[in-house]
């Protein structure tokens, strides 16, 4: 498809907006100066990727973005809101949803109860109707590559094949921003691949 070229009176939608931002946000701890007036933005349908040396203050950052941490100064903003998370949850509430690099997932569960755990659906008579999670779960996998038995147990799936899980979930909540700490470092090269891809 060939790109449009935007006219005067929509230049203004034309131009995602703006779902997460961050400006001047700093922490310490005790002798460390761990993030220093750090700002930017994340537009609607963006990749970013944040490089660093270890220390560099990458995790330290995600936990003061999802409310593990709280900033020491600075200005976190959610669809242009300024918020301040108490906890992580706050920050899923608001659209904000993490994938670990040890996933926080649990292990004994099916892979479909992972993905709806707390929000699954219900039948007429209020029981878990598991038919239609195993469905819809099959389906969202689906669109990301992946085919396994949402009855399975998460802790038989490759370590690769978890994170997708961890993505789904991430996806199946309607999450805004979704942000992946080390995401590659426990896969193999071909679950990098089809990692990426799945990203973009």
């Amino acid at each position: 498809m060939a790109p449009t070229e935007a006219t005067p009176q929509h230049q203004e939608t034309a131009v995602a907006a703006t779902v997460l931002e961050a400006r001047s946000v700093s922490k310490r701890f005790p002798g460390v100066v761990a993030l220093d007036d750090v700002s930017f933005s994340l537009r609607a349908g963006e990749t970013h990727a944040l490089v660093g040396e270890n220390g560099a203050g990458k995790s330290t950052l995600i936990k003061v973005l999802t409310g593990v941490y709280q900033s020491d100064g600075g200005e976190i903003r959610v669809a242009g809101e300024p918020v301040r998370f108490a906890r992580p949850f706050e920050a899923q509430q608001a659209g904000i949803s993490t994938i670990y690099q040890e996933v926080n997932l649990v292990p004994l569960m099916s892979v479909a109860r992972n993905i709806f755990l707390g929000r699954e659906p219900k039948n007429r008579f209020g029981l878990i109707d598991f038919t239609r999670m195993n469905r819809e779960t099959a389906e969202l996998l689906d669109g990301f590559g992946v085919r396994v038995d949402p009855k399975r147990p998460l802790h038989t799936l490759g370590i690769g094949t978890q994170q997708m899980v961890a993505l789904a979930r991430a996806v199946s909540v309607q999450a805004q921003v979704v942000i992946m700490d080390e995401p590659t470092s426990s896969l193999e090269p071909r679950e990098v691949e089809t990692l990426f891809r799945v990203i973009e």
